[in-house]
């Protein structure tokens, strides 16, 4: 029984309040789910948002989000909470140029799914002010824990999970049809979000919101944080939660044949080896764009022309790659190898190797950002494990 379940027991233990006997265990009734309620910490709770962080995984590549909201309440009465978070809301739907209605439908969803309170519960594992959920691609804890992080999420979308301007006829549809297709919630469930309209509104107006404001139905991504610049590619879930960006794939001979001295491989990549070593080289450094947060698998295979890697997660690539083709352990691969390391955390890590001891990879040095650095600095900076390596291999890409 969670704390929910205990309030409706005592909503309903208060209920059964009638003359004579039935007063007296009405009484003892409340008595007995006070003391329940003060032994979970539900009358006088121990600390709200961020009490989890401890636990938090910041191990790499799960950095906190690069989105930053006006107000971060975790203080404060119920009320005072909510106006700081409705405001946060609004910001994120002004920022991103959604009108006021954006915002609305927001706070309803917040309401029905959080109280607008940024809790670091929920079922399973969701969490925040619209319970999102990490191992649904929402992003990490702390990612989700952000209330900005989580609005915008909500408004635009994230890793493989649509979002309010993705809706057909957001801007006309029922409101609480529009909150109900983008939380997706059980079928008995959907009507409770239309509820919370008036409620909402009035919300709205104690924290000074103008839900009349004009804005644009698409909304403006380009003002988004960088992980959901991206376009969504629901096919692919690559290093931690961003899809694949094929803007420039396809370029090149390809084919070609790769070899470790003992077995040799034709490969059937859109870019050749020296192709894809010269294409990572062109846009490292100075040249990378910020586009590459928790994206290795996405980049190793548009190095080598794919729109996309057709795997979850870097560590499990290596995995779908054919045992004959594994290196376990050999620190000496051929240029243009694809090498592995495990990083203690789900996703791992994943690199081309350009020969020198060279790698590109993405967030090692700046998140977000391509760098070439030496192989070792995996293991030196973030503690990694050395896996192996494969050829240029991408068995699932497209």
């Amino acid at each position: 029984m969670d704390e929910r379940d205990i309030t409706r027991a005592a909503l309903q233990a208060t209920g059964i309040v009638k003359k004579g006997a039935q007063a007296k265990l009405a009484v003892v009734a409340i008595i007995v789910f006070v003391i329940a309620l003060l032994a979970m910490g539900l009358m006088f709770p121990a600390g709200k948002a961020g009490a989890s962080s401890k636990c938090e995984d910041t191990g790499p590549g799960t950095g906190d989000s690069s989105v930053n909201g006006d107000t971060n309440p975790t203080t404060g009465s119920v009320r005072q909470r909510q106006i700081g978070y409705a405001k946060t809301i609004d910001s994120v739907a002004e920022k991103l140029g959604l009108p006021g209605r954006a915002t609305l439908i927001a706070l309803m969803v917040a309401m029905q799914e959080s109280g607008v309170d940024n809790l670091d519960h929920g079922d399973r594992d969701s969490v925040g002010l619209f319970q999102q959920r990490p191992s649904a691609d929402w992003g990490t804890v702390a990612q989700i824990m952000d209330p900005a992080f989580a609005a915008e999420s909500f408004f635009v979308g994230r890793g493989t999970n649509p979002g309010l301007v993705d809706m057909k006829g957001w801007e006309t549809k029922p409101m609480g049809e529009v909150a109900a297709d983008i939380q997706k919630p059980d079928e008995r469930y959907r009507h409770l979000y239309a509820g919370h309209e008036t409620s909402m509104r009035k919300l709205a107006k104690d924290a000074g919101i103008n839900l009349d404001r004009a804005g644009s139905a698409t909304g403006n991504r380009s003002t988004a944080s960088p992980s959901t610049d991206a376009p969504i590619d629901t096919r692919n879930n690559n290093c931690g939660g961003e899809s694949g960006n094929g803007n420039d794939a396809g370029k090149g001979s390809g084919g070609g044949k790769f070899s470790d001295g003992k077995q040799t491989w034709t490969l059937n990549n859109p870019r050749s080896v020296a192709e894809a070593i010269q294409w990572a080289k062109d846009n490292a450094g100075s040249r990378s764009k910020n586009q590459w947060y928790q994206r290795c698998l996405a980049y190793t295979s548009i190095v080598y022309g794919w729109s996309f890697s057709g795997v979850n997660y870097a560590i499990d690539h290596y995995s779908v790659v054919p045992k004959n083709m594994q290196h376990d352990g050999d620190r000496h691969p051929p240029p243009g190898a694809l090498m592995y390391w495990d990083t203690g955390h789900r996703a791992g890590h994943i690199a081309v190797y350009l020969g020198d001891n060279k790698v590109a990879s993405n967030d090692i040095l700046r998140k977000g950002y391509i760098d070439i650095v030496d192989a070792e600095l995996f293991e030196t900076k973030w503690g990694a494990k050395y896996i192996g390596w494969t050829p240029p291999y991408f068995p699932k890409a497209g």
